[in-house]
């Protein structure tokens, strides 16, 4: 077996719990030069967003964010800490949410990505996204603001 596939084998996937937002928190710290407040990530677990956490060893390293309202999921944040990333782990958070999408009955999944992120926009496109649009001077960014990809997946039912 692959380092790769020994590493997206060994984690677990569960929903996201207050006790989890310190470490969420410090991990969206070091993957991001602007990251979300713990702030932003409580309100989000309390409004009933799906959010998930990865595990390997009952410690978090890697999360995500997803809101759905009428027939719409948005992939608000989806990051694995920087030690462990380009092993899988995030191919295998990004397809669990694309499940807990298709549960809530989401038809399609929007979300937004940095044009200077080149491995999460491979990572959607292998996934089956595709670009929309792009929403001008979306993100903060060194010396002003960067645009932000928009992407969209299509949630066809399951095949039978």
């Amino acid at each position: 077996m692959s380092a790769l596939a020994s590493d997206a084998d060994a984690v677990a996937l569960r929903p996201m719990r207050e006790g989890d937002l310190a470490t969420v928190n410090a991990i969206e710290q070091r993957a991001y030069p602007f990251p979300w407040t713990l702030g932003i990530f409580r309100d989000c677990l309390r409004s009933g967003y799906a959010c998930w956490v990865l595990e390997r060893d009952r410690h978090v390293i890697g999360y995500s964010v997803l809101s759905v309202a009428a027939g719409e999921a948005h992939l608000l944040n989806l990051c694995v800490a920087p030690e462990v990333q380009s092993r899988g782990l995030g191919r295998r958070l990004l397809m669990r949410m694309i499940d807990v999408a298709r549960g809530l009955r989401a038809e399609r999944i929007f979300l937004e990505v940095r044009p200077s992120n080149p491995h999460a926009i491979a990572l959607y496109h292998d996934t089956g996204f595709n670009e929309i649009g792009r929403r001008r001077g979306y993100y903060p960014a060194p010396g002003g603001r960067e645009d932000a990809l928009v992407l969209a997946f299509e949630l066809l039912p399951p095949e039978a």
